[in-house]
């Protein structure tokens, strides 16, 4: 039964890593000092932003997934599946960062909601403690650089 477990987790992870973007663009934030650059993966459809960072055992330094969703709107986000804690960065329509989020992996249920206090049309999530780390705040304006 274990090795069937483990088989279906290998097939499920190579499924969800080959329908996820893996295009070497870059967020940079611009923190007032510094530009922060961050290499993301694009989450664009419906399947992407579903399982995100899902199943991660860990997410290199300065790395992170970008969603993009077709509408500025309240976006809400859950930790089910997700095995590290995570910054989630919510971003408007016009590049501001508009509420942020510190996320810890949901261990059962029911998970924790995590909902934007503003309409948001991008999130990123990051490593848990990024933003401290860096000094990224509301209002900090967002590059997409590609």
């Amino acid at each position: 039964m274990k090795k069937i477990y483990v088989i279906f987790c290998i097939i499920f992870v190579t499924i969800f890593l080959t329908n996820c973007k893996q295009i070497s663009n870059q967020v940079l934030i611009d923190n007032g000092k510094n530009l922060i650059k961050i290499n993301v993966e694009i989450a664009d459809d419906n399947k992407g932003r579903m399982y995100g960072l899902m199943f991660r055992g860990n997410l290199d330094e300065n790395s992170g997934m970008l969603f993009v969703f077709d509408d500025e709107d309240n976006q809400t986000f859950w930790m089910k599946n997700t095995l590290i804690p995570l910054d989630i960065i919510f971003i408007s329509k016009d590049m501001k960062i508009v509420d942020i989020k510190s996320a810890t992996p949901c261990k059962e249920d029911p998970c924790s909601l995590y909902m934007s206090s503003k309409p948001a049309k991008y999130v990123l999530e990051v490593n848990g403690n990024f933003t401290i780390k860096n000094n990224i705040k509301i209002d900090d304006k967002i590059i997409l650089n590609q």
